[in-house]
């Protein structure tokens, strides 16, 4: 491990794969398929969402979110990733390392928080169908969207913060392929014991509680659809709810942290715009009326 004289040095070399090169060129292969997949699947998302008077509903404004969100949390990383991956170029500067700390910590506890928002709001419209226009306004909405986004900042700027403060003792080496806290915090010096205690106990609140409270909406909404006496309502009830929102969870080898920010950072985002809306059937037929839409204007 390299060691300057510095505390903190200018930049930091990431390591990646270095002691398995034979798999750089896959990941980046992987890599350069799934990025610009995920952009185009996100940003169709979006655009249909917003276009289509259809789509305008408490659902798909969270969903529009959701895309957006994972745009910007697969864009703070895969870049260097591919820069990290496809040249000789393996370093990156301390200030560039701390603004990828800061966009993808920010990105990935908002969307933690979103995804227990989306599961409330299912379970609001499945359980209390009478209230839900009341509920979930749009002002309710945006407030709880903005609130969501607000706490994913202050958790960010809270624990980057105090991680970027840890003595580094001119180490400059990083052993993944992005900057992330739980590897600048093992790779500093001095003590760090509060650092690990504080970030573990930030994520009880962004990461244990919304992955309690998903079960527990669902469960709730489980309890109600088999109470319903119509088989077409239980069937209506489930294609409207679990199928939309339900999420794969993302979350000992040297290399595990590395396969885990790979996988939550590019692989979900990919797979989640293509599972959980495309496949709906109002976003398909919006998207179908945009695109003809669009063949016609252009004869």
């Amino acid at each position: 491990m390299s060691v300057t004289n510095d505390s903190c040095p200018e930049e930091f070399i990431l390591l990646g794969f270095a002691d398995c090169p034979w798999l750089q060129l896959p990941v980046f292969i992987i890599l350069l398929v799934t990025y610009p997949m995920a952009m185009m699947e996100n940003i169709t998302i979006i655009l249909v969402s917003r276009l289509d008077p259809q789509l305008h509903s408490p659902m798909y404004f969270f969903l529009t979110n959701l895309s957006f969100l994972d745009m910007c949390y697969t864009t703070s990383i895969v870049p260097q990733m591919l820069l990290n991956l496809g040249t000789s170029t393996k370093t990156i500067s301390y200030v560039g390392c701390a603004i990828q700390l800061y966009l993808f910590s920010t990105m990935g506890a908002t969307e933690c928080l979103l995804l227990a928002l989306m599961s409330i709001d299912r379970y609001v419209a499945i359980c209390r169908p009478l209230h839900y226009t009341i509920i979930m306004s749009q002002h309710t909405c945006i407030l709880s969207v903005s609130v969501m986004w607000l706490c994913g900042m202050t958790f960010a700027v809270f624990e980057v913060t105090l991680t970027l403060q840890l003595p580094l003792c001119g180490i400059n080496e990083l052993d993944h392929l992005l900057c992330e806290i739980p590897v600048l915090i093992k790779t500093a010096c001095g003590e760090k014991e509060a650092n690990e205690l504080a970030l573990s106990v930030v994520c009880i609140f962004i990461l244990a509680i919304p992955l309690c409270l998903i079960p527990a909406s669902y469960a709730s909404i489980g309890r109600a659809i088999f109470n319903m006496k119509s088989s077409a309502g239980r069937k209506m009830a489930f294609g409207t709810s679990i199928s939309m929102y339900l999420q794969p969870s993302s979350s000992i080898t040297r290399d595990q942290p590395k396969f885990m920010a790979l996988f939550y950072g590019v692989v979900t985002s990919t797979l989640n715009s293509f599972i959980y809306t495309l496949r709906n059937k109002d976003v398909k037929g919006a998207l179908g009326n945009l695109l003809r839409s669009i063949f016609i204007s252009s004869k």
